[in-house]
């Protein structure tokens, strides 16, 4: 327990975490360095009796007269980057630690770039001038008892140690040491824990970032639905026209024959949405020529296809189907294929009823089709095929509801028209 304690103590103040927070902090007196020295040079120039070289008072003052002058160059959009690059790999931040990786755009994030800018100069010169005039003298007093006495008069340490100034001079040594390695992990805390709440994006920069996320998953999730209506009434369907050509081979080998061209070409259309699809999923490749999206004016080659499979499917649509706004014509049909879908997967065989009624203000579709009787609850989530209609239908601020109701399943769809036009 003992020697677990003593190992933390070290790694709390020679760990690999100091010390790159101490190579951070002396990058920091580096990047200090041209403003300090022009400002030297225009003290010793103008101020009559300022010696900023050998006088501490003097040097104090220059050191002060730098940063002001150091702190504008962090509005460059540029220096936000760098630094957070910087922070990034040297402060040790923890891992919940968010910085901003682009230029700043906004004065807001420009002015706390530059108040990061200005800490970090001045913590990190004044350490590094602290570790450049304390570390020889540490060395020193840790040598002094292998050397002349001559050295602390020359130092001007006579009496630093009473009468025994040899012998306290190692522990002097050590004990200042030990102090610079202090300030500088305490120095490199404190960058670090200053550098999210001045490096990280600004509120503007949130709301956008997070705007772009909203957008790419309502993207993905749009492609989650085609793929997931396309392909899946594809399989569906071939799954049932497989089963009835197996059936019906030797009986009647023109069903048979029938079933599989219907097979044939459901799996092609399906392939061809696949890579529609798929391309537009590479991220950074170009996608290939895309299918356009089929409408209710494809429904007749849909129902077909489910024909195909031994379902029968009535289609009642008294209005006139091309005058619907594209965006409403494509998500009905997706809507008709998933609800078709659903019959071929729950209720096998069975005969589908589809209304398709439109006027100028709404269209709207009904589907029925019998069941087995037992209930299903009327949830907003249903299943996978459920949710996409549900999440289609919201897109377009329509409404719909299913149950059922004497044995017999039914779907209702209601989407606006005059708000797609």
């Amino acid at each position: 327990m003992t020697g677990a304690w003593w190992r933390r103590a070290v790694r709390a103040v020679v760990g690999r975490r100091v010390q790159l927070r101490w190579v951070h902090l002396v990058l920091g007196g580096a990047l200090l360095m041209p403003y300090y020295l022009l400002t030297t040079v225009v003290f010793a120039m103008l101020a009559h009796g300022a010696d900023p070289f050998t006088s501490l008072r003097w040097q104090l003052g220059t050191f002060g007269s730098a940063l002001p002058l150091a702190a504008p160059t962090a509005l460059l959009p540029l220096v936000r980057p760098l630094e957070a690059t910087a922070a990034r790999s040297l402060c040790g931040l923890p891992e919940s630690a968010e910085l901003a990786a682009g230029p700043a755009g906004s004065w807001d994030a420009r002015a706390r770039t530059a108040l990061w800018y200005g800490l970090h100069l001045a913590i990190g010169g004044l350490v590094s001038g602290v570790f450049l005039s304390l570390l020889p003298a540490s060395a020193l007093l840790v040598a002094l008892p292998f050397t002349d006495d001559s050295y602390a008069d020359g130092l001007g340490w006579p009496d630093a140690f009473g009468s025994t100034p040899t012998a306290l001079a190692p522990l002097a040594g050590v004990a200042l040491l030990a102090m610079l390695m202090g300030i500088a992990a305490a120095a490199g805390a404190l960058l670090a824990r200053c550098a999210p709440a001045l490096l990280g994006p600004a509120p503007a920069e949130r709301l956008a970032a997070a705007e772009r996320r909203a957008a790419r998953l309502a993207s993905r999730n749009q492609l989650a639905r085609e793929l997931h209506d396309s392909v899946g009434h594809a399989l569906s369907a071939v799954t049932l026209q497989a089963s009835a050509a197996r059936k019906v081979l030797d009986s009647d080998p023109d069903f048979a024959r029938e079933a599989l061209a219907a097979i044939e070409e459901t799996t092609r259309d399906a392939v061809g949405e696949l890579d529609s699809v798929l391309g537009l999923l590479r991220e950074g490749e170009a996608a290939p020529a895309t299918t356009p999206s089929p409408t209710l004016m494809d429904l007749d080659g849909l129902l077909a296809r489910t024909r195909a499979a031994g379902v029968a499917v009535e289609l009642t649509a008294p209005g006139t189907l091309d005058r619907l706004p594209p965006v409403v014509s494509r998500e009905a049909y997706r809507i008709v294929q998933e609800g078709l879908s659903n019959a071929l997967r729950h209720a096998g065989r069975v005969p589908v009823r589809l209304r398709i009624a439109e006027d100028r203000k709404k269209v709207e579709i009904t589907m029925e089709n019998p069941v087995d009787g037992t209930p299903r609850a009327r949830t907003a989530g249903g299943g996978r095929g459920l949710r996409g209609i549900t999440e289609r239908v919201t897109l377009l601020r329509g409404t719909c509801a299913w149950d059922t109701v004497d044995g017999v399943w039914r779907l209702t769809v209601r989407l606006p028209v005059e708000a797609s036009r």
